[in-house]
């Protein structure tokens, strides 16, 4: 009979299998990404402006960074979602260190809003 325990970790994958397993992992991690509303309107920002750097006649190099800016972002909006995610397991009571791990995961998400934003004006302007 299986081991139905849910505290047994699953055996641990290598080599070719790992790769699969962590591509798994990856897209396991996408799927909760997307339940969050912040990222699908990051996804609907980047749908829409990016044909605004190409009619505003953006360089390749600047649409470079502007696709690679969202890359970081959707990385910091997993990395943030997963501090809440945390903070709400471990914390469920409020608590000021909670506040602040989720006001600190907040800003850095704000700090790569900001950098698009002057990505986009440098790109209108010049």
């Amino acid at each position: 009979m299986p081991d139905t325990d849910p505290h047994t970790l699953p055996p641990r994958q290598t080599g070719v299998g790992h790769v699969f397993a962590a591509g798994g992992y990856s897209l396991g991690g996408l799927t909760r990404l997307w339940q969050e509303a912040a990222f699908r309107h990051e996804v609907l920002a980047f749908a829409l402006l990016l044909p605004v750097y190409i009619a505003a006649g953006a360089r390749p190099f600047e649409i470079f960074l502007f696709i690679g800016l969202f890359l970081i972002l959707a990385a910091v909006e997993a990395l943030n979602t997963a501090v809440e995610d945390i903070v709400n397991r471990v914390s469920p009571e409020w608590s000021e260190m909670g506040r602040d791990a989720k006001n600190l995961g907040s800003l850095a998400v704000m700090f790569l809003l900001l950098a698009h934003g002057l990505l986009l004006a440098w790109v209108i302007i010049t």
